[in-house]
């Protein structure tokens, strides 16, 4: 499957105005939490400001300063990372460069490997969804609202129907939300239109 994971607050943004997810930092029990997720990846596909927030817990032995931070860092860079970037020439640690369009990545991605692959930033997820690729979206979501920033979800032209198949709420009263993609709700049922129909007087 396809994943698409990240904070959020409680208006919808990854990130505030500024740019900033400070707000973002997990509480121990989410950081567990989260560890656990990613062990359990096959592949990381992620644009160039996310790979290179990301790419200390690869190369600064500070991020290793506790058990936790130490077993994270473990898992992360054990993890094959593609990065999209129009600007990098060369990237670090266990992660290459794209080649391929998402859609060509994200098969690649899939097809060499027997677990789940996770897409990382908003514009990726963006163009994911757009081309009718991810299987799940799951949400952390901060009890803040900041008014304006990135957008978890972009605009999209058709609706994409999920399920809610999993919730969790941390000790910081952050709010795990996991959906599963479903099918489009039939609009006509045996040819009958689902508009309300007039109801028989009493």
């Amino acid at each position: 499957m396809l994943i698409y994971s990240m904070s959020v607050t409680l208006d919808g943004f990854v990130t505030d105005r500024t740019g900033g997810f400070a707000w973002s930092a997990p509480s121990e029990d989410q950081f567990r939490f989260s560890l656990a997720q990613v062990g359990e990846l096959g592949a990381y596909l992620c644009g160039r400001r996310l790979y290179e927030t990301m790419l200390p817990w690869e190369t600064d032995p500070l991020m290793r300063a506790t058990d936790l931070g130490d077993a994270f860092a473990d898992v992360w860079a054990a993890l094959p990372k593609v990065v999209f970037s129009r600007t990098l020439d060369r990237v670090e640690g266990n992660a290459r460069l794209a080649t391929g369009s998402v859609a060509e990545e994200v098969a690649a991605a899939l097809a060499r490997t027997d677990r789940d692959v996770s897409v990382g930033g908003a514009d990726l997820a963006a163009q994911a969804i757009a081309l009718g690729l991810l299987d799940e979206v799951r949400g952390f979501r901060n009890p803040l609202v900041v008014g304006g920033g990135t957008p978890f979800l972009p605009p999209v032209a058709e609706p994409l129907h999920l399920e809610l198949v999993e919730t969790r709420t941390f000790g910081s009263r952050v709010v795990y939300e996991r959906y599963r993609r479903a099918a489009p709700r039939a609009r006509h049922r045996r040819g009958v239109s689902t508009r309300a129909q007039p109801r028989a007087p009493r």
